[in-house]
């Protein structure tokens, strides 16, 4: 793992979109301006910390826990800046999104907050209960077959039917911008010794909105901040596209208990931000998931999910070096299938 302060190039302000076209590139203001608009719609999670953690990490863990966000995950934040930029006339038309599962529990709730009708893509094998929940708020869900249907092209086909919006996970500026007020309110939240002595700041990566959102934050107010991708194994396709060069795709046939972050590709539009802002990215096993939940749901009576457990994860792993400085772990989301939840205690 790099020890280095980054150096950030600059993104560009708009970028070719292969299927959506010209699309803008946010910039921290507009995470300022999304953390206005949101507000009133989301909670202002807590940071945490462990004598134990700290103990393992040799330097102080500050933990963002969005497990504990309305939805449950930090996805909450995107959609409802998304959707409170629609006028009048695209609310009434209401939104098509595609998700593996917490984005369409997030558009699910928020689009009923807001009155909006919600139509939601999602893969045949989600966890039932983040369909389930999406359903519940109103929301209208079509299945599709990950491995040999494109969400993407099913979305495109339900907006032309009915002449909604479409609001994706990642390649949308107002839902990546408010993404990265997870940072901002990590770095607000910080006391002022920690806050000028964080050295690290990790989070989960699937399509990789959330590292985008918040590597805007840490450019602008912390660029001294080596900032990290987690991904689960078999899924690392940002550590694979930083490699290269260039959004590179995961190997078919791939499997993880990491449901939320089964992205296929770099979302376009975060990569344009993470390829030059990224200090790293890496992977992490189920295993060392599994050691991770176990740990939040024991030292920090915290329910996480997988997903949101990678980056707390590669810290319990020896992934990432402290370097003795103060680290922002972010854990993502807590919507972990019960069954699951059950297997887990039951292993422990």
């Amino acid at each position: 793992m790099s020890t280095a302060a980054p150096q950030r190039s600059r993104p560009a302000a708009t970028i070719p979109h292969e299927m959506l076209g010209q699309m803008r590139v946010p910039t921290f203001a507009d995470v300022e301006r999304a953390a206005v608009a949101i507000a009133p719609h989301v909670r202002r999670t807590p940071l945490l910390r462990s004598p134990k953690l700290d103990a393992i990490a040799g330097a102080p863990v500050w933990l963002k826990t969005e497990c504990l966000q309305v939805t449950g995950s930090f996805k909450a934040r995107g959609a409802f800046n998304a959707m409170l930029a629609l006028s009048p006339e695209q609310r009434a038309r209401g939104v098509v999104a595609y998700s593996t599962g917490n984005h369409g529990q997030a558009i699910a709730w928020a689009a009923k907050t807001l009155g909006l009708q919600a139509t939601v893509v999602m893969p045949v094998d989600a966890p039932k209960n983040k369909v389930q929940k999406a359903t519940q708020q109103g929301a209208q869900v079509v299945h599709y077959d990950r491995r040999t249907q494109s969400r993407e092209e099913i979305g495109m086909r339900l907006l032309e039917e009915s002449g909604g919006t479409l609001v994706p996970p990642g390649d949308h500026p107002d839902v990546l911008a408010a993404q990265g007020t997870v940072a901002l309110e990590a770095l607000q939240d910080l006391p002022a010794e920690a806050r000028a002595n964080l050295g690290l700041f990790a989070s989960p990566c699937g399509g990789g909105g959330l590292a985008a959102g918040c590597g805007l934050v840490i450019d602008a107010l912390s660029p001294q901040t080596r900032q990290y991708a987690v991904e689960p194994a078999g899924f690392d396709d940002t550590v694979q596209s930083l490699a290269k060069g260039q959004r590179t795709p995961n190997a078919p046939g791939a499997t993880t208990m990491s449901d939320a972050l089964m992205a296929a590709i770099p979302a376009e539009l975060p990569w344009e931000i993470n390829h030059r802002f990224l200090s790293g990215a890496l992977a992490v096993s189920d295993a060392e998931v599994r050691t991770a939940i176990r740990f939040a749901l024991e030292e920090l009576r915290l329910v996480v999910e997988p997903g949101g457990a990678v980056a707390l994860a590669a810290l319990l792993a020896g992934k990432l070096d402290l370097q003795g400085r103060d680290a922002v772990i972010v854990l993502s989301g807590g919507n972990i299938d019960t069954p699951l939840l059950r297997e887990l205690l039951q292993d422990a």
